[in-house]
């Protein structure tokens, strides 16, 4: 399976792409809302569309809402699943992404096990499997 991290912090990037490693994920990373979308049409164009997207919401040039409802507006990605990676604590943040499209909301800090139990819930990483 295949996800994509979208984070303007590297070492966040770092962090959640050795999660979803271990999870048996191959990850792709992007540096902001703009550049998720540019990775996205680079890996529709290779037949390797993901089906994980976690997305930090604060982001220079386009936050992880306005990725979310991009994402949403495509067909083609209709089927990834949206997990929003965030400091974002505040309940109507939390409405607004899920309203957005979003599927599942984690908020930072978190533990690798927190993310897996995520995923789990998701359907995205089979019982038994470990962070």
């Amino acid at each position: 399976m295949h996800a994509l991290v979208v984070d303007d912090s590297r070492a966040m990037r770092r962090i959640v792409a050795g999660i979803l490693t271990n999870l048996h994920f191959e990850t792709a990373e992007a540096d902001n809302g703009a550049t998720a979308l540019a990775e996205l049409e680079q890996l529709t164009a290779a037949d390797t569309v993901p089906q994980l997207a976690c997305i930090d919401w604060n982001m220079p040039v386009m936050d992880g809402l306005q990725l979310v409802s991009a994402i949403r507006a495509d067909r083609r990605w209709r089927d990834i699943t949206l997990m929003m990676v965030t400091t974002e604590s505040e309940h109507g943040q939390i409405v607004r992404a899920l309203a957005a499209g979003a599927h599942e909301y984690l908020i930072k800090p978190f533990t690798a096990d927190a993310m897996a139990d995520k995923l789990r819930y998701l359907g995205l990483v089979p019982a038994g499997v470990g962070a």
